[in-house]
């Protein structure tokens, strides 16, 4: 189900500005929303799941209108917040039966058969009878997402689902959205690179409440060709790399040189060399305000 969002915007009381003249169409697959944390993605995912309302702008899913059409878009979306609340008394399997509960499955059968094959595809049946207090961070990330898939949604929205996640369990669960990106639309809205860089075919950065770029990650990476550079500096020169804006990475070596990774223009230090760019330059290129577009 394609997503059309056309001069989305939303102002909090006291006239801050969350979000300015949001304009993305999102198909199937994995979509990912880039950005550094208070750029405004946890608005705009809550927007889409029709938790919080627009101030104005249009947003349709399908068919279906935000702001008119809402019950019919709960129905045909899941959502994993950037926070998760869980009653941790309960076991696996009974929140999900719960939650099957809330999304009006009512058959008992039909919710039994349907916990049992979410827990099986998020590789949780195993801890099924456990109590959620006694789950990982990554064990909780999944029943999050089988929750999300109660119903069978054509729309996921997961809102920062690898933060706090031990590196393993950033891969397991990042091969997991992308399974389940094969039959259906995911936005996944994250302030890590790696996790765009891993999952996402097209993107979107958002920085300070507006779109600074939208395509694909060829297209992004195209904006900082012959822009990324790296040189070994002295150790008397640690002060100057370290208050450049351009500035990327730095790293110290064996001989207590600095190995860095500046983005510029221009030849931004002597001796300087052009390097390949990746995602985290490009990144960096258009959140620091260096891009012209």
């Amino acid at each position: 189900m394609d997503i059309q969002i056309e001069a989305l915007n939303k102002v909090y009381s006291g006239e801050k500005q969350a979000l300015s003249e949001v304009n993305l169409k999102i198909g199937a697959g994995m979509f990912g929303l880039l950005g550094p944390n208070g750029a405004g993605k946890s608005t705009l995912m809550q927007i889409l799941a029709t938790i919080i309302p627009p101030t104005n702008g249009k947003v349709q899913m399908g068919s279906l209108l935000l702001g008119r059409d809402d019950h019919q878009i709960r129905q045909c979306l899941g959502y994993l917040p950037q926070t998760s609340r869980f009653f941790d008394k309960l076991t696996g399997e009974e929140f999900l039966q719960y939650i099957a509960l809330l999304k009006g499955i009512k058959s008992a059968k039909d919710r039994r058969v349907a916990v049992t094959n979410l827990l099986e595809k998020v590789n949780l049946q195993q801890q099924a009878k456990q109590r959620l207090k006694t789950y990982s961070g990554g064990m909780k990330q999944r029943i999050g997402i089988a929750q999300a898939l109660l119903g069978n949604p054509e729309i996921i929205i997961v809102d920062e689902p690898t933060a706090g996640l031990d590196p393993e369990e950033r891969i397991r669960f990042r091969e997991l959205l992308e399974d389940l990106g094969r039959d259906r639309t995911i936005i996944l809205s994250t302030h890590i690179v790696a996790d765009i860089e891993a999952s996402c075919q097209s993107l979107a950065i958002l920085d300070r409440g507006r779109i600074v770029f939208y395509g694909s990650i060829k297209n992004l990476l195209s904006k900082v060709e012959n822009q990324v550079w790296t040189t070994i500096i002295p150790e008397s020169d640690y002060l100057w790399s370290r208050n450049r804006t351009s500035l990327i990475s730095r790293r110290k070596t064996v001989t207590g040189e600095f190995e860095v990774r500046m983005i510029a223009r221009q030849c931004p230090y002597p001796g300087a060399q052009l390097a390949i760019p990746n995602l985290e330059d490009a990144y960096l290129y258009f959140t620091r305000g260096e891009s012209s577009e």
